[in-house]
């Protein structure tokens, strides 16, 4: 395929283009042949993966109805004086930085390892700004054979919508439309490398039909695992997980009773930034042992996601920290690897998914004593309205990073719009199968995707609900004049 272009006619390309990764019994290895790790005599391994976002914003220094849309970064780099907007050119830095990074840590003869999340508005974003000098050392370490084995990309949503509140065909597009806008980025060949996703703030529907789709969602994709939250999913019999530093099977049934399954990999609690700031994922791999798994002996694997910009944390101890561990850890019994890889090894010691723990979403065990399967969705909700009258800790919104957002509660002011401009994205453009290729499609698209961030709900009020219901109004003007 040829190399798409990033823009069409201003719009960020997202749409219109078949890009999907290898399905089941499709993929290659694309790690594990030039990973150089001695498997074999690996007693437990580590993983860190770096989140990075920022939101687009109608400019704060026009008028809301005719602000340009901004990243939120630029508005940072333009007003250092405000707040904490001083950290922009450090944040910067924190984009690019693993560029300098793993060559560095190559030529030194060590074993270095990062996963990347960049949100697709954080892209978008910087390249906008004409950050050349980011995307060129971020394209130096994906695509050079020299240094791609050592960074694994984890697929993301677009927008940086949370998936147990966004309408699931909408999820479904900002999965697409990442992938696609990576791909016109970094080029196709690297986006079909791509095998992980995670999804923004850790956020996990449990509602069994929309955690259903979001599962479907990702295998329709080519996904092969997904990191989730140890907080956010349990055993088939209700309990806390385990053993959380091994791969598990995480189960999708729907009120139906279909049922879908896609590895998980466990990010246990814990204060995030500081985790990964000081590496300590890696010093606690290095109590670990083998485990059994299938009948076969592997290694444990701890892993961990946090911010990559946010915190002093990040900022100033985890380039020195990072050093510090890649140094003592290559070539040892506890390296540094990227999850991927990981699964890659254990394909070859015939180890399968079928064999891993079984888990689910939080508080599907209560439902699933109740419902009969198969029943469909009315008997579904029938079922859940009983247990939150039984049980008001009883709750079908998902789970986060911390389990005191709810992501619906309190965010009304925002939701609704989002909603209706959602349903009217659906009426006008989906159900009509207007063409994705189309200019219009696309600009509504980037629009109706932006209305999604998840910035505009976190505050539940003020100046960030705002700008997202300006959002959802130029949407919906959009919608009404195109279409």
């Amino acid at each position: 395929m040829a190399q798409l272009a990033e823009y069409i006619n201003g719009v960020p390309n997202l749409s219109g283009s078949d890009i999907s990764l290898p399905k089941d019994g499709e993929r290659e290895q694309v790690f594990l042949p030039q990973s150089g790790i001695d498997w074999d005599n690996v007693k437990s391994a580590y993983a860190i993966a770096l989140h990075m976002h920022q939101p687009i914003i109608p400019n704060p220094d026009q008028p809301l109805n005719q602000a340009e849309e901004i990243s939120y970064l630029q508005y940072m780099m333009e007003h250092p004086d405000t707040g904490d907007n001083h950290n922009a050119t450090v944040f910067r830095e924190c984009y690019k930085r693993m560029g300098d990074f793993i060559p560095e840590l190559v030529n030194q003869g060590k074993q270095p390892r990062v996963m990347f999340d960049y949100s697709g508005t954080l892209l978008h974003g910087m390249l906008k700004m004409g950050l050349d000098d980011v995307f060129d050392n971020l394209k130096r370490i994906t695509n050079d054979p020299n240094y791609r084995h050592c960074v694994e990309w984890l697929g993301s949503a677009w927008g940086h919508p949370v998936a147990p509140s966004t309408p699931v065909q909408d999820y479904r597009l900002h999965v697409n439309a990442w992938l696609q806008f990576f791909a016109s980025i970094f080029g196709t060949e690297t986006v079909s490398r791509i095998r992980g996703f995670s999804p923004a703030e850790m956020a996990l529907p449990n509602h069994p039909d929309v955690f259903y789709e979001f599962i479907k969602t990702l295998k329709d994709a080519g996904f092969r695992w997904v990191i989730v939250q140890e907080h956010t999913v349990e055993l088939e019999n209700g309990h806390g997980l385990e053993y959380k530093h091994r791969p598990h099977r995480l189960i999708a049934k729907n009120s139906k009773g279909e049922k879908l399954a896609i590895t998980a990999i466990i990010k246990t609690q814990g204060s995030d930034t500081k985790l990964i700031g000081q590496m300590q994922p890696y010093y606690e791999a290095k109590g670990l042992g083998r485990i059994e798994l299938d009948g076969k002996s592997v290694p444990s694997l701890v892993t961990q996601i946090s911010d990559g910009e946010n915190g002093g944390v990040m900022m100033n101890e985890f380039p020195g920290k990072y050093h510090e561990a890649i140094n003592e850890s290559s070539g040892t019994q506890t390296p540094a690897v990227n999850v991927t890889e990981y699964l890659e090894y254990l394909d070859t010691l015939g180890v399968k998914e079928e064999s891993f723990p079984a888990i689910q979403p939080i508080m599907q065990h209560r439902i699933w004593e109740k419902f009969e399967d198969g029943a469909g969705p009315d008997k579904l909700n029938e079922t859940i309205e009983k247990l939150e009258k039984e049980n008001d800790r009883f709750h079908m919104e998902g789970g986060s990073w911390t389990n005191n957002i709810s992501w619906v509660q309190g965010y009304e002011k925002i939701l609704k719009p989002m909603e209706q401009v959602s349903a009217e994205f659906n009426r006008k453009v989906l159900e009509k199968g207007i063409d994705p290729s189309e200019q219009r499609y696309r600009n509504a698209l980037y629009h109706l995707l932006l209305t999604q961030t998840s910035c505009y709900r976190y505050w539940g009020e003020g100046q960030w609900v705002d700008y997202g219901r300006e959002l959802c109004r130029r949407t919906e003007e959009i919608l009404k004049q195109d279409f």
